[in-house]
């Protein structure tokens, strides 16, 4: 068995990670607008101006259920203020269905802002490359035959669990987006309920849960910070131990670290929703 095929199984793997992952953090710095060339946001547009019909149909039928929900009485209708009011709270809905996809996208400049001063303070994510140390690859091509079968069934499945991690991490990132679309396509709809006084809390819990989804990158930026202190750390030592072993135990740690970051990938709404109380 060539043993030259299990270094060229595990750099591929982990040039798969290395892709993915520079990939991830190329796309964090990405607005919704420039993903895939924006032919994608040109469709969330249409569809948003579909929903402001709705939404427009929705701010009559919420600012009734504010009026009712507020008035006592019909003596209530006669005080100015009363009316004042549910007009300032009709005009202010209004607006927030007309514009609402403008709001979403300074929304989303904010926290790319925030997602930008992170990246920018270690200026790339160079140090969290994987490679396979030489003290490593040489010590499998000494290997013999025999001993060789064995490390290649280790290599095979650590290879192929990497592989699915970084997928699986690239994944979480292009669902990110697709969940922004979702938000600034429907928009009109949960805005309109700003019309009515009882019925703006879903507006405000709408806002709230999108700026989760944006900040989501902030979180997954600084698990690949972390990611990269871990990895630029690592050091290789060689023990007394068989070649399968030392390379069991290296590819153990590395995997290890890779399902933090994957861990804290996918769970940066959740991280988020904990932290700012969303």
């Amino acid at each position: 068995m060539d043993n030259n095929w299990i270094i060229d199984n595990l750099n591929y793997a982990f040039g798969v990670w290395n892709d993915k992952l520079t990939e991830m953090w190329s796309l964090l710095s990405q607005s919704p607008q420039a993903f895939k060339g924006g032919t994608i946001w040109q469709t969330i547009q249409t569809v948003n101006g579909a929903m402001q019909g709705i939404g427009y149909g929705l701010l009559v039928l919420f600012l009734a259920i504010g009026i009712f929900r507020s008035s006592a009485s019909f003596r209530d209708f006669q005080r100015p203020e009363h009316v004042l009011r549910h007009f300032i709270y009709f005009v202010m809905a209004k607006l927030a269905v007309t514009y609402g996809i403008d709001l979403m996208v300074d929304i989303f400049a904010v926290c790319a802002g925030i997602i930008s001063a992170a990246a920018g303070s270690v200026g790339g994510i160079d140090g969290a490359a994987v490679s396979l140390p030489a003290e490593m690859a040489t010590a499998i091509e000494d290997v013999g035959f025999l001993a060789s079968i064995p490390l290649w069934l280790v290599t095979l499945l650590g290879c192929l669990l990497i592989t699915v991690l970084a997928f699986l991490m690239i994944l979480t990132v292009y669902g990110r987006f697709f969940k922004l679309y979702l938000y600034a396509a429907l928009s009109p709809v949960a805005l309109a309920s700003f019309a009515g006084e009882g019925t703006s809390q879903m507006g405000r819990a709408f806002l709230k849960s999108y700026m989760g989804v944006c900040l989501e990158g902030a979180v997954i930026v600084l698990a690949c910070i972390v990611f990269s202190a871990f990895a630029a750390s690592d050091t290789v030592v060689l023990g007394s131990g068989s070649v399968v072993t030392q390379v069991w135990g290296y590819l153990g740690e590395v995997i290890f670290n890779m399902l933090v970051l994957v861990g804290l990938v996918k769970g940066a709404d959740r991280v988020v929703r904990e932290m700012f109380g969303m």
